[in-house]
């Protein structure tokens, strides 16, 4: 005999999907991702989890809202090189929300996916504030002849590129050791 799903109030609900969202979208992307695979985790049918969430893409754009909201915190706009390497290591902590990013942003780049232009404009601040980390740290006096912009980019460009080896390959990337070498680099 089957149970039924108790009820919940509705902000617990939608917190719940959106737990589901995240795993589902991390395991299959976007397009791959069904909003039945979303309802059957939480235990509602399909047309339950539209009364919370009336389409996919607004599904998307809540997934995506979480991920920064649970971020906000990591990312103040006066960090430093030593604070994103304190996000960095506390991603180590949260594969399945890395995950849910990683695959989010690499599918945003195909025609037309409903997350480009927000990856699109959320990498764009992000790079600001990695190049004004790097100003603040680091002064004008940069290795190599960067920009801060350019450390900027290569900051984030790092930061994303550690995530996906270790996704792939969490026993032998060491992303908090590596960022912090690359750091070092620019502190040269």
């Amino acid at each position: 005999m089957t149970h039924p799903r108790r009820r919940l109030p509705p902000e617990r609900r939608r917190s719940e999907i959106l737990a589901a969202a995240l795993e589902v979208f991390a395991e299959r992307g976007y397009r791959g991702a069904s909003l039945a695979a979303v309802a059957e985790r939480v235990g509602l049918t399909q047309q339950g989890l539209l009364h919370y969430f009336p389409s996919k893409d607004a599904l998307l754009a809540e997934v995506l809202r979480l991920r920064d909201d649970l971020d906000r915190h990591a990312y103040p706009d006066d960090c430093g090189l030593d604070a994103l390497e304190k996000v960095v290591a506390h991603n180590t902590a949260r594969p399945g929300l890395v995950q849910s990013f990683t695959v989010l942003a690499a599918d945003s780049v195909t025609d037309e996916h409903p997350a480009k232009p927000f990856f699109t404009e959320r990498y764009r601040a992000v790079r600001a504030v990695m190049a004004e980390a790097v100003r603040r740290d680091l002064g004008d006096d940069l290795p190599a002849g960067l920009t801060h912009e350019q450390a900027g980019a290569l900051l984030v460009a790092v930061m994303d590129g550690l995530q996906l080896q270790w996704l792939l390959d969490p026993d032998e990337v060491r992303m908090t050791d590596a960022f912090r070498a690359f750091v070092a680099l620019l502190r040269r």
